[in-house]
């Protein structure tokens, strides 16, 4: 489940880089919970297909996550803004810049 949730949030950070193809169908699988055969069957291609897209696709958005950080750098601004002690913001701010 936890692998799940990250993966719609690493979508969440980089659908447009994605083709409209690979955002159909992550959205159909991720979002509107449709199986693989229900995918393959609306887009007129094998369930194998789709399987392997979107493996494809997840590998994307890793590799996006591993050169961009969107998604670490997201989570380490909320955590700062939790923070009461200034010093304590102020030094993780400088950290992340």
């Amino acid at each position: 489940m936890e692998e799940y949730i990250y993966y719609n949030d690493l979508y969440d950070c980089y659908y447009k880089l994605l083709t409209e193809k690979q955002k159909n169908y992550f959205e159909d699988y991720y979002f509107s919970n449709l199986s693989l055969s229900e995918i393959a069957d609306n887009y007129n291609v094998s369930r194998n297909a789709v399987h392997k897209q979107l493996q494809i696709i997840v590998k994307k958005l890793i590799e996006y996550e591993d050169k961009l950080c969107i998604y670490k750098n997201k989570k380490e601004l909320e955590s700062i803004l939790e923070e009461t002690n200034i010093n304590k913001i102020k030094n993780r701010l400088e950290k992340l810049i």
